[in-house]
């Protein structure tokens, strides 16, 4: 196997402060803010607890954010999570990452989505949707946005932006509609605080209610794929991404409050639409249709955002020699063409298999192990300052080694992130044990992928 010629240096630096933040945001927001907030509400069906739930999963994610603003801003490279592991502890871990994206977390949340779209758009067409016409027209989603994202970071940001400014168009009318509902009846309220839980019971209910949170709150992380393309990264990563939390928070609290608002507690567990029935108790039909286009809208701009940012992982991978090497070649728009069309092409097969919904089930396990193993990353590369110790495992890309970031009420800021993960693991685990075996089962086998491609590896001159 040939090396790739580090065309790290040749990506297009396009993207400003505010292609980041709407970034952030659409990558963020997708089909789940319409839909989870029915979830929190039958595990906690109390109007403080529900808003709890949405506020502490804000916290959680802005501690996130804070410290991924600090390795983003000491990195100018393409790939996000995986460099940082990469760089902090070996590359074995960022490669079953990058394995883990492109099998688990993001292919089958894109497959997912995309069938959400699908059936969206059949319901605004009053066509009735079969799992094959779902499946097709979520694979022709897929294949559209992955030739936008092959034109260019520029094309693929334009589609992104254009989504996302939509997405906050139709989650304003919902906010704005529900706040003219009239409230929930009071007794409907007294009902949902009856009965008296035990401390541990309430716990655990609030633990279970934060995993829909904090999957709703996932995605910030994935505006650090594209580091290697934005204009300034230490300086517009940290902020867009500051930014775009804190959008996300005001939007998802807003729109939390307007379905406790308007359906009360109970109604609100009792719906598997929530923002469907708030709309429809303000505007009949026609709001039903308008939340429908919203969802439709905003699911398709969450794709985008995908197609947009993921691809970068496995261009990592493949300039370190672990992955096919195509994917680190550049088209003449100067973007990884083959690692985009790799994404697309395994969320298309995940469509057609009907999977996706198991998928998902293994997503939040994963997802959280990553995420606490990442804020380790600011501890070593602090402690690395201040010994002057090169990475174990020298990389072509070193991570920058003086962040004008860092993050607020380290370490009590950081480590309360991290005992946040390992207590949303803790509770996933406890909840779903097969899912969440099944799978940490799937992202081992990136251990023996790992060793087959180290064996082929080809150092980078």
């Amino acid at each position: 196997m040939s090396a790739p010629l580090s065309p790290e240096a040749h990506l297009a630096r396009r993207l400003g402060l505010f292609d980041i933040t709407m970034i952030v945001m659409g990558g963020i927001i997708g089909a789940g803010i319409f839909i989870t907030p029915y979830i929190v509400a039958q595990q906690v069906p109390s109007t403080i607890l529900i808003l709890g739930a949405w506020a502490f999963g804000g916290l959680v994610a802005l501690a996130g954010a804070f410290i991924y603003a600090e390795l983003s801003s000491q990195s100018s490279v393409s790939g996000g999570q995986y460099v940082y592991l990469r760089d902090a502890f070996h590359p074995a871990l960022a490669f079953v990452y990058g394995w883990a994206l492109l099998l688990v977390t993001q292919s089958g949340g894109m497959a997912a989505v995309a069938v959400t779209f699908a059936k969206y758009v059949c319901a605004l067409r009053h066509t009735q949707t079969s799992d094959n016409l779902a499946a097709l027209l979520a694979a022709l989603a897929l294949a559209v946005l992955t030739i936008i994202n092959c034109f260019g970071v520029r094309a693929g940001s334009t589609t992104q932006n254009l989504f996302m400014i939509l997405k906050l168009i139709a989650i304003a009318a919902l906010v704005l509609f529900g706040l003219s509902v009239t409230s929930a009846p009071p007794s409907a309220l007294a009902r949902s605080t009856s009965s008296a839980p035990t401390l541990w019971n309430s716990l655990t209910a609030f633990g279970a209610a934060l995993i829909p949170v904090q999957f709703a709150y996932g995605g910030w992380q994935t505006s650090c794929f594209v580091a290697g393309e934005v204009r300034e990264p230490q300086k517009n990563l940290p902020r867009g991404l500051l930014l775009g939390v804190l959008g996300v928070i005001a939007v998802y609290l807003s729109v939390s409050f307007v379905c406790v608002h308007a359906l009360g507690p109970v109604g609100l567990s009792q719906t598997r639409t929530p923002a469907s029935s708030v709309m429809q108790l303000a505007l009949g039909e026609n709001g039903a249709r308008i939340i429908a286009a919203g969802i439709a809208v905003s699911t398709i701009g969450f794709l985008s955002q995908s197609m947009l940012t993921t691809p970068r992982v496995y261009f990592a991978m493949a300039e370190d020699g672990l992955f096919f090497a195509s994917l680190a070649k550049l088209n003449r728009a100067r973007v990884p063409a083959f690692a985009i069309a790799l994404q697309g092409a395994v969320a298309i097969l995940i469509t057609f298999s009907g999977r996706y919904e198991q998928i998902l089930n293994y997503v939040v396990s994963v997802d959280v192990i990553f995420f606490a193993l990442t804020a380790g990353c600011v501890f070593v590369f602090r402690h690395r300052r201040k010994t002057d110790s090169p990475p174990p495992a020298a990389s072509p890309m070193p991570v920058q080694l003086a962040p004008p970031f860092r993050v607020p009420g380290h370490p009590v800021t950081t480590l309360f992130f991290i005992v946040a993960c390992c207590a949303m693991l803790f509770s996933t685990v406890y909840r779903y044990p097969h899912n969440s075996l099944i799978g940490l089962g799937i992202m081992l086998t990136g251990l023996p992928a790992y060793l087959f491609w180290k064996t082929r590896r080809v150092p980078i001159q």
